[in-house]
């Protein structure tokens, strides 16, 4: 009879202490969440730079295939613009689901 009683007391000191800890779970989300959110700026950004980037080592390939007047110069270009353009794309769509 004691052990029950004894098992009972523990039974309801752990749930006691489930539902109090409850509460520091909403705020460790909250946390995660707000950083979460403030790092997609910054990354936005970086998207943008790396695209730009891209954009002209595009260019300076694509003019360098044009000048030695090789004939694959338009799928070149058009692949290299059309990367920049998905990565663009990408960083805006993905800050435009998480925001």
């Amino acid at each position: 009879m004691r052990k029950r009683i004894l098992f009972s007391v523990l039974c309801a000191a752990i749930a006691v202490t489930n539902v109090f800890a409850q509460g520091e779970g909403l705020a460790g989300i909250n946390e995660a969440t707000s950083l979460m959110t403030s790092y997609f700026d910054p990354a936005t950004k970086l998207c943008y730079a790396i695209g730009a980037v891209l954009g002209l080592v595009g260019g300076i390939k694509t003019y360098g295939k044009f000048s030695s007047g090789d004939p694959d110069t338009s799928k070149t270009a058009a692949s290299w613009f059309f990367a920049c353009i998905f990565l663009i794309v990408a960083a805006t769509i993905l800050r435009s689901f998480f925001l």
